[in-house]
């Protein structure tokens, strides 16, 4: 009867959505200290699964067999307690020394029913040697529908079963079961209303903070290799063009950047004009780069567990690695039901520490990021480095789901810890419950900037070619601000940019947070204009920008000059930014799309294609063609065919 009201209790429990108890999980591993191992027991019979605490902050998980396993622990007396759900919690004081090893039994017993009771959302990893990660993977879901947070049924089903036999299990990982908990996901946008022309006589001059940002262009083409088209709000203009690399000059007067501007024709509307604005930041030699204080913070959660999220995370930091010197260091901290430090900081020397602790990482319970984002904001002011590169890099679907939920809450959290000089960047990953919104906005507002890995060769291209230099920032809070001249602009737009856009007196305030260029990053703007005249000098652009360790900001000063030329006489950068945003323009189904067309767009790029190292632009040419099909446009007529 008492197996039988467990099986009931944990039953109830999960149709009706409970979430898992907040346990820490920490490791210090290395070093010398003693050792505490025990087996956790129920009527004499080895309990997987219950959750063994030393002194509330560092927490283990008994494997199959019932066994848990500290290791490093310095002499003293410890407070040793276990829980799990729907069963009494039992606490018992152990002496531990530095030469013996401690050997203990911690027998259970069934809670009451009356007892308030939660049931993990996934099988609990089995932590090794108190580490922190899993000795073995969790068992599999339950197939067909996808695992979700807090409620992933069939997983605790398989681990009940496994105790009390595959029939209790059964009922508990049914498909009738699951299915009627299980609530719809969805991706998460934020909403973008594009910007709209701007009379010049009303107001002339128009300010933005820059993004480096390239999550969009990852994103949509992910969705479009399911055949699918994107939701317009997933298509970011300005990330789409950002995605790419252009051919613009170093800085060579000491500034961080150069600045370039270029004024063409506009393919989608002849009667208007297109601005490019081109910001490169300059390239450091590795050896000049100050040393990295990095803490990698790696959401381990249940939904994590596709070869798509957490092991494409893992690879993707491992590239990182390989490139770390021995004056930088990481940390390592994870979090699902709670957050833990499964990696101290630790030299960029001792790759193989570094690359162990990512190599064991298993994914398993609901997601407390915002207890997560605290623990590795900490990590990093505890270890800062005054001269150096202080940065989390968050990796995660985006979904937080216990403890700071509230993405109000979460950008307070973020705000407050930029002024310390912690810095963030997001990592993205997932499809069906991909939090796209959260971390664009975390990226934002933590002064860094937030990419998406679809495919492995994403990761090589981020975490090997491009994060090292977004991990060392050049220039901080940069605003652009033009002035157009009424006398040759009717009225103008900005194409993109619109979560970026500032008021016009914010261009002056020192306070006003805005946008991070890293080292070798460049940023490429355009603006519509609805010209009076073509020719001449059209507008001002002014920068204004702080050294990283700066509160005042500097200024520069260019002009932007309309040449006369036609988008097919533009250089090759200006068409093939002008394809992509015209091919973005079109997934959007933007109001201001005119006559533009996936061919249009098409023969630009194929213009600008030049030699093409990476292969980027053919496989955007690839993409566009891809997407043209799927919207039912007409293949173009070639002449002579």
């Amino acid at each position: 009867m008492k197996r039988l009201a467990l099986v009931l209790a944990l039953f109830v429990c999960i149709v009706s959505g409970c979430k898992s108890p907040a346990t820490s999980i920490v490791v210090f591993p290395g070093g010398s200290g003693g050792t505490v191992d025990g087996t956790v027991t129920m009527d004499g019979k080895p309990l997987p699964g219950v959750t063994v605490m030393l002194n509330a902050n560092r927490a283990v998980v008994s494997d199959a067999n019932g066994k848990f396993h500290f290791v490093n622990v310095a002499p003293g007396t410890y407070l040793l307690r276990a829980e799990m759900t729907a069963m009494q919690t039992i606490s018992q004081q152990v002496k531990v020394n530095a030469v013996n090893g401690l050997r203990v039994e911690l027998p259970m017993k069934l809670a009451s029913v009356s007892e308030a009771i939660t049931v993990t959302s996934a099988a609990p990893a089995i932590f090794a040697n108190g580490v922190g990660f899993s000795a073995s993977p969790p068992p599999p879901p339950i197939p067909p529908p996808p695992a979700r947070r807090g409620v992933e049924g069939g997983v605790v089903g398989g681990v009940v079963g496994g105790v009390y036999g595959g029939v209790a299990g059964g009922i508990i990982s049914g498909a009738p079961a699951y299915d009627n908990i299980v609530l719809p996901l969805e991706q998460r946008y934020n909403k973008i209303d594009e910007h709209a022309y701007i009379d010049t006589k009303t107001e002339a001059v128009t300010t933005f903070a820059i993004d480096v940002d390239q999550a969009s262009y990852a994103n949509v083409r992910r969705i479009l290799a399911t055949n699918q088209m994107p939701p317009a709000d997933a298509v970011r203009i300005e990330e789409m063009i950002n995605y790419f690399t252009y051919h613009l000059p170093q800085p060579t007067d000491g500034t961080p950047f150069s600045i370039t501007t270029e004024v063409a024709g506009c393919p989608w509307d002849t009667n208007h004009r297109l601005l490019r604005i081109g910001i490169q930041g300059r390239n450091l030699d590795q050896w000049k780069m100050a040393p990295n204080n990095l803490v990698f913070l790696l959401d381990v959660s249940g939904s994590m567990g596709p070869p798509e999220r957490l092991p494409l995370i893992k690879s993707a930091f491992r590239k990182l690695v390989d490139q770390l010197r021995a004056e930088d260091k990481v940390s390592i901290v994870v979090y699902a039901g709670a957050a833990g430090m499964v990696l101290p900081p630790t030299s960029g020397a001792d790759k193989a520490t570094i690359t162990a602790a990512l190599d064991h990482l298993q994914s398993g319970g609901s997601t407390a990021g915002g207890q997560g984002l605290e623990l590795a904001y900490k990590t990093a002011r505890d270890n800062f480095l005054t001269s150096g590169n202080n940065r989390v890099i968050l990796a995660t679907d985006g979904d937080f789901n216990v403890g700071i939920s509230s993405l109000d809450d979460i950008q307070k959290l973020i705000e407050e810890q930029r002024k310390s000089g912690v810095f963030l960047t997001t990592i993205g990953v997932g499809t069906d419950n991909f939090r796209d919104s959260v971390l664009e906005t975390l990226a934002d507002k933590g002064n860094g900037s937030y990419y998406y890995l679809d495919n492995i060769a994403e990761a090589r291209k981020v975490f090997e070619r491009q994060l090292t230099g977004t991990l060392v920032t050049i220039a901080k809070d940069v605003k652009v601000q033009l002035e157009f001249d009424p006398a040759l602009v009717e009225s103008y737009r900005q194409i993109g940019y619109e979560n970026r856009a500032l008021a016009n007196q914010d261009f002056d305030d020192d306070t006003k947070d805005a946008g991070e260029l890293g080292a070798g990053h460049s940023v490429t703007a355009l603006y519509e204009i609805v010209p009076k005249a073509v020719g001449g000098r059209i507008a001002t652009l002014k920068l204004r920008y702080k050294q990283p360790n700066a509160d005042t900001s500097a200024l520069l000063s260019v002009a932007a000059n309309d040449e006369g030329k036609s988008a097919y006489d533009a250089s090759p950068d200006m068409q093939f930014a002008t394809a992509v945003a015209e091919f973005a323009m079109l997934l959007r189904k933007s109001p201001h799309r005119g006559s533009a067309t996936y061919a249009d767009a098409l023969h630009l790029a194929r213009l600008a294609q030049g030699e093409d190292l990476d292969g980027l632009r053919e496989e955007f040419i690839r993409l566009a063609d891809s997407a043209r099909v799927m919207s039912g446009e007409s293949a173009p007529v070639i002449a002579g065919q």
